[in-house]
Formats: C-alpha cells, sequence, structure tokens
C-alpha cells in the first residue's frame, strides 16, 4: 500500500509531537514494506533529504512567513497543496490533525478509489492561544474532518468522547509509540553538547525538568509560579521555545521572583541523546500539558524513569494511572515539588511503575502491529464518500462565511502592524 502522510512539518522529528509521531510510524510502516511519503516543510534545494530511513520526502515549495498569524495561514495552504498532489498517487492519506479538516474530500475527488484516514490530536478548540473565530474554527474543521474520513483515529481512549456518536463505527484508539532509549552515561561528548545550551553547572539528579512547547495550555506559567513559591535549591530547566512574546514576558516575569539557582530556560533542543541526558538524571519530569490526547513528551518521560508530576486530567491519567503525581494549581504543584525535592525516596517506586507501563501499552512494537493490521483491513474494503446535497449546501456556506472572517482578521492585522510600526518610529 502507498501511503501519504500530510500534517506535520516532517521529518527527522524536529519540532512537536505529530513530527515525532510521523517520525516513529514512518520508520516502522517502512519495515513493514508499505511506500511512504511525508509531506514537510520548505527548506532550500541544498539541503533538502529526499528520502529517510525508506520514506519520501516531498517539500512545500514556498518559503514560511516568520510572522506567527500569517504561519497559521502558510501551514494550511500547505497543507491542502499536499491533498491535491498526493492524493492521486497514494491509496491512503493519513492526515495529522484537523486543521483544514473541511477540505478532506479533496482525495475523494481526485482518486476515487483513495482511503482518508485522520488523526483528530486534542481539543484544539479549548487552546486559549487561539482567538474566538479561530476556535470555531477549529471546530467547525473538526467536525467535517470526522464527517470525511473513512477511518478517524484517536490517540488516548478519552478523545472518543469528541468525536460525534454516529462516526464511533468508523473511529479507532490507536496511540503514539516510544522506543526503550539507550541510557547515557552525565559524561563524555554528549555533556560537552549540552554546556552549548546552558551557562551554569548543572549535576545529575539535582534539577526538575520540563520539555514542552511554550504555550498557555502546557501550563508553563503554572510550572514556573510555584517553583518559585517551592523554593528549592535546585534548578527548574525548561527546554522549548515561546510560541507568544506576551506569554514569554508573562513567564520570564515570574521567574524573576524565583531564588537562585533559579530557571534555567534553554530554548529548542533538537539533539536526542542530549535530550535522553536530561530525562535519565533529573530529579523529577513535570508535564503541565491540558488539552492534548496522548503527549509523546510524556511517554518519553515516562520511558527514561522518571518521577512524572503531571496536570491532573483525564489524558495523562491515561497514560500513567496511578504510577504519577498529579497537581491542579500553583500551590498544590509547589507543596508537590518540595515533597518530592526533600522525601525523594518515597516516591521512587513510580518510576519503575510508569516505566513498565508505557513499555507495555505503547511501545514501537505494538503500535506498528495495531497500524497494520488496520491498514490491511482499510485496504480490503475501500469506500467512496457520496456528498448529500445539504453537506455541499453546508460546505459552500461555512467556506463564504470563513472568507468574510479572513477579511476583517487580515485588516485588523494590516491596522496593528501600522501602529506597532508608528509606535516604534516615536520609540526612535
Amino acid at each position: 500500500m502507498k501511503i501519504a502522510i500530510i500534517g506535520c512539518r516532517g521529518i527527522p522529528a524536529k519540532y512537536g509531537g505529530f513530527e515525532t509521531f510521523a517520525h516513529g510510524l514512518t520508520e516502522n510502516l517502512v519495515k513493514k514494506g508499505y511506500e511512504v511519503t511525508v509531506s514537510c516543510e520548505y527548506k532550500p534545494k541544498n539541503s533538502r533529504e529526499e528520502n529517510f530511513k525508506g520514506s519520501k520526502l516531498d517539500y512545500f515549495p514556498i518559503k514560511p512567513p516568520k510572522n506567527y498569524f500569517l504561519r497559521k495561514f502558510y501551514e494550511n495552504l500547505s497543507d491542502i497543496y499536499f491533498l491535491i498532489k498526493l492524493s492521486r498517487e497514494n491509496q491512503l492519506i493519513y492526515f495529522l490533525g484537523i486543521e483544514v479538516g473541511m477540505f478532506l474530500f479533496i482525495p475523494k475527488i481526485l482518486n476515487r478509489n483513495s482511503m482518508v484516514m485522520v488523526n483528530i490530536d486534542g481539543v484544539m478548540w479549548e487552546r486559549s492561544k487561539f482567538n474566538l473565530f479561530e476556535r470555531w474554527l477549529l471546530k467547525l474543521n473538526h467536525k467535517w474532518a470526522t464527517r470525511f474520513a473513512d477511518t478517524v483515529i484517536a490517540d488516548a481512549q478519552e478523545m472518543k468522547n469528541y468525536v460525534d456518536q454516529k462516526y464511533w463505527n468508523k473511529t479507532v484508539y490507536l496511540s503514539y509509540g516510544i522506543n526503550t532509549p539507550k541510557r547515557i552515561p552525565w559524561n563524555g561528548e554528549i555533556l560537552k553538547q549540552l554546556k552549548k545550551y546552558i551557562s551554569i553547572d548543572i549535576t545529575p539528579g539535582n534539577y526538575f525538568l520540563v520539555v514542552a512547547r511554550l504555550e498557555p495550555e502546557n501550563n508553563i506559567h503554572t510550572i514556573v509560579d510555584a517553583f518559585s513559591r517551592a523554593e528549592i535549591e535546585i534548578p527548574l530547566v525548561i527546554v522549548g521555545d515561546f510560541t507568544s512574546e506576551n506569554y514569554e514576558y508573562k513567564v520570564k516575569s515570574i521567574a524573576l521572583s524565583c531564588g537562585p539557582p533559579g530557571v534555567i530556560f534553554l530554548g529548542s533542543v533538537y539533539d536526542q541523546e542530549i535530550l535522553n541526558l536530561l530525562r535519565q538524571n533529573c530529579t523529577a519530569y513535570i508535564h503541565g500539558h491540558s488539552v492534548g490526547g496522548t503527549n509523546p513528551s510524556l511517554l518519553e518521560a515516562a520511558i527514561s524513569h522518571n518521577i512524572i508530576l503531571a496536570h491532573k486530567n483525564q489524558f495523562n491519567r491515561e497514560v500513567c494511572g496511578k504510577s504519577a503525581v498529579y497537581f491542579e494549581t500553583e500551590l498544590d504543584l509547589a507543596r508537590k515539588m518540595k515533597l518530592v525535592y526533600r522525601y525523594i525516596e518515597n516516591y521512587l517506586d513510580l518510576k519503575d511503575e510508569v516505566y513498565y507501563r508505557v513499555k507495555k501499552k505503547y511501545s514501537w512494537y505494538k503500535i506498528t502491529e495495531d497500524y497494520h493490521s488496520l491498514l490491511q483491513e482499510m485496504d480490503n474494503v475501500t469506500r467512496g464518500i457520496d456528498l448529500p446535497a445539504e453537506d455541499t449546501k453546508q460546505i459552500k456556506e461555512d467556506i463564504e462565511l470563513i472568507a468574510e472572517e479572513t477579511k476583517l482578521i487580515s485588516k485588523n492585522d494590516a491596522l496593528n502592524k501600522s501602529l506597532e510600526t508608528n509606535y516604534e518610529k516615536k520609540k526612535v
């Protein structure tokens, strides 16, 4: 079977959860004999890899904008481009996310024998970083993605509750996979590489760790505030980039109140050995994700034998069960950080419990076998989707409304840029 994976920034993984997932799934499906093509963000031709571990990489021909607002349109345009380009030559389109769900009818128009599978990710429309229009649009796309797909993938059991019941018969639970990493000793060349990111010395077993995209839904502000209140004499190391300048200012302002050694912001670290070194040697790992499904960074922390302090929600509980310490508020987390720091021997059993739980439930071997079984079933039953007249009419109305809202947003964005320019001129 020829499969196209669309919706991530590309592989090898250097950004977020979908990239990590696509990286692992692609590598394992190729070993099973599947022909896989992965859509990738633009790269200059002289720095492109045409293949990665047996899969074909296909690049978007337009450079991404630096402006965060414009990037949203860029990523949607990229997804639609690949839906058009890759549908004709692939039997299965596996779309990661729901951002352009209303366009998932395209493969059926271009190739009547094609199948569409969509991974609905988390509860995107509850992310506070999106404005009201964006949340409405995400919810609408979620609706149409589940309508047009032949198969809907929920990466957590709890995500099925966010799918309309009339589509439950085609909704399948298939989570992310994880491999057990090799142990990285706290010495040698890897430690030298780490020193490129960090200005002060940290020692094994003497720092709390966070690895995440730094945005409100991942509760970075809550974690830093809790660390400030806990008054712990070891640092909090945070790996990841901020997605908003305003949020960065807010979090770093809170961090100023932390006593020494304080909070260490490393920025993005893509070197897997450095990340494994940090995960395998921290006092405890703090996971603040609140609106996901199953999150790869939580699996990576668990498979690294960590004490995990996780935000209390149904998704994190599904992964860790009773093998993690859960928090709800800044005060709650501050108290539990202090307890783990002072009485760590009382929590050491959690390391093994969460490790074996994740290894049994989320190993790439198991996940790949589950995908293989599903793909074989889909290959045996090729179905087309005939769009009822009322659906076609609804799509047309929705797209017209989106066009109107987009014009308003563009005008507001242009006005904001003008005000920013005038402000900068006054400062000069």
